[in-house]
């Protein structure tokens, strides 16, 4: 059975994506067709309200991930899906509002069978996790964990390294953890189903790579900027000579103007649907120790222009600028709480309606990191062509005490990725941080408010 298993695995996988996707789907029409019969039979309202939802949730599971079990972590993979299901939910049910509109009796946007909303969704979240859970224990099943050789520059990482392996669960089991010039590294490559490359020299990651390629080993990189700039290459064919073509000239006019657009237009929504919490937040602050509501602080931003950064002060009134831990003395009660749900950011919507920032791009750093940063890694100044921003790929996957290296590297995938797509769907991964409650105190050369 598991040898017949194994061999449709990918198949299998994909019904339990099917049942997931399509259950759904039954949930919020049952649902639904309770109070309308419009929805219960094959009518206008019913075919578009499904054509709607395919879409919406083909939007939404792209932009949270898909039914990936084996390949990240169950509770991930049901968040994600949660959060696709939600918003697709929504987005039908105000296409069941428009058409349910009635003119004639006045009925605009009345809200039917709102709690039928609510109630699908609380099921199709069990319904996730049921099959989530399901899913990812016949994948273990199926797929043996791979044995798995770490390679790293310096030994010093391997702390950081295994940890974001282990945090795969059963997938990878770490075999051994070695330099990249080890005596016996093409040995102990042969004998390992996969091999991590953690901050190797381009030249002996090539040659270890192609090694890998040869006997059919598993590898994973983390890139560099060479490898950054081959991932966003485009292929081109120049008669019968293929070669990798990347042009380099920054965001072009209509890009700019549609950027600033869409900055003015979300902050200033954002200010006035947050204007409640920013004033309680606010209050919060004032009463806890009567210091002032903000901290203020220069940062560096496009070309290295110096402009002044607004946040809600989180720490005690004249506490020492150094790194932040988890349970920072120095945090002021109101301060944990406004961390833990990055209120304390709120406020850089005023930055963005001044167009200091954006709102997506690279963190802006404190003036004093930056020389720091670029003798230690000269390809720190490239993350300054692009104005600096409130999200971003490093704040979506990245953690506070995620090395410098490794924000560079993920802000320099999100330059060279730049698209106006990209940012929206940053903007709407950025929800996902929220639920990051565990690293929202801990600090890598985070400012002291």
């Amino acid at each position: 059975m598991k040898k017949f298993c194994s061999r449709f695995q990918n198949s299998i996988l994909m019904l339990f994506a099917a049942c997931l996707y399509v259950g759904g789907f039954l949930v919020l029409f049952a649902l639904l067709g309770i109070d309308s019969r419009q929805v219960r039979v094959l009518s206008r309202t019913s075919v578009i309200m499904g054509l709607a939802y395919v879409m919406f949730m083909t939007l939404f599971t792209k932009v949270y991930g898909r039914f990936r079990v084996g390949r990240s972590q169950p509770h991930q993979v049901r968040l994600s899906l949660a959060l696709a299901f939600f918003f697709t939910d929504i987005c039908t049910y105000a296409v069941f509002i428009i058409m349910n509109t009635n003119d004639a009796n006045n009925r605009v946007f009345e809200l039917i069978s709102l709690h039928w909303l609510l109630a699908s969704f609380v099921l199709q979240a069990l319904l996730t996790s049921v099959l989530v859970a399901a899913g990812d224990r016949f994948y273990r099943w199926i797929v043996p964990p791979q044995k798995t050789l770490v390679v790293l520059q310096d030994i010093a990482e391997k702390g950081n390294v295994v940890r974001v392996i282990n945090a795969c669960g059963a997938r990878f089991v770490i075999s051994e953890v070695v330099r990249y010039d080890d005596a016996d590294i093409k040995a102990k490559m042969r004998h390992s189903d996969a091999v991590f490359f953690y901050d190797v020299p381009a030249g002996e990651k090539q040659m270890l790579k192609e090694y890998c390629y040869k006997h059919l080993t598993s590898v994973y990189c983390n890139p560099d900027l060479s490898d950054i700039l081959t991932m966003t290459s485009e292929e081109m064919m120049f008669g019968d000579l293929p070669f990798l073509a990347k042009e380099f000239g920054g965001l072009t006019m209509e890009q700019r103007i549609v950027k600033r657009l869409m900055d003015i237009f979300v902050s200033l929504l954002g200010l006035i649907i947050s204007s409640p919490f920013l004033l309680i937040a606010a209050a919060a602050i004032k009463l806890d120790d009567g210091g002032p509501v903000f901290f203020r602080q220069k940062r560096a931003t496009i070309r290295g222009r110096v402009f002044e950064i607004y946040k809600f002060r989180t720490m005690k009134v004249n506490a020492p600028n150094i790194s932040v831990s988890k349970n920072d003395d120095r945090i002021t009660k109101a301060g944990k709480f406004l961390r833990k749900y990055r209120i304390d950011e709120l406020p850089q919507l005023i930055n963005i309606m001044k167009g200091d920032m954006s709102l997506v791009g690279p963190r802006p750093e404190m003036l004093e990191n930056v020389n720091e940063y670029e003798r230690e890694l000269p390809e720190f100044r490239y993350r300054l062509r692009m104005k600096a921003g409130l999200t971003g790929l490093a704040q979506v996957v990245g953690r506070y005490n995620t090395s410098s290296r490794d924000k560079l590297v993920l802000d320099l995938m999100y330059i060279e990725n730049f698209s106006i797509l990209l940012d929206i769907k940053l903007m709407l991964q950025t929800l996902l941080v929220l639920f990051k409650a565990e690293d929202s105190t801990e600090g890598f050369e985070e400012d002291a408010k």
